[in-house]
């Protein structure tokens, strides 16, 4: 009976566990900066999350609200799309710990840069 209730409980546990979506070393909220280097788009400064690999716009009051669709992988190869008004901008590069980097295009505006990242937080925010 004990054995019975035992295996029960550890079936239990790895179900539970396996249900139970896995964190990525990449999760939490990021600030990136974006630097134009070609064209006159400027620089812009985002606040993101990453949650699972999912990436979504986290924002600041004030600020111009951006569509920001893409994925960070386990290996943290990014690969992003983010509109704004009537920009929209491509970029990829890579995570590894604390901070990213990659280019981004504006192909609309002739723009092109490259862009940083710095996490500030490894709790995803809504």
């Amino acid at each position: 009976m004990k054995t019975t209730a035992v295996a029960l409980s550890l079936g239990m546990v790895c179900t539970g566990a396996a249900l139970a979506a896995p964190k990525s070393q990449h999760d939490g909220t990021w600030q990136v900066q974006m630097v134009t280097e070609s064209g006159i788009c400027g620089t812009n400064t985002y606040a993101i999350t990453v949650e699972q690999g999912n990436v979504r716009y986290h924002g600041t009051p004030g600020d111009t609200p951006a569509q920001i669709n893409g994925r960070i992988a386990t290996n943290g190869s990014v690969s992003l799309d983010i509109r704004r008004s009537s920009a929209q901008a491509q970029a990829s590069g890579s995570l590894a710990g604390q901070s990213g980097s990659g280019v981004w295009k504006v192909d609309s505006y002739g723009c092109s840069g490259r862009w940083n990242a710095q996490k500030r937080s490894s709790v995803a925010q809504s």
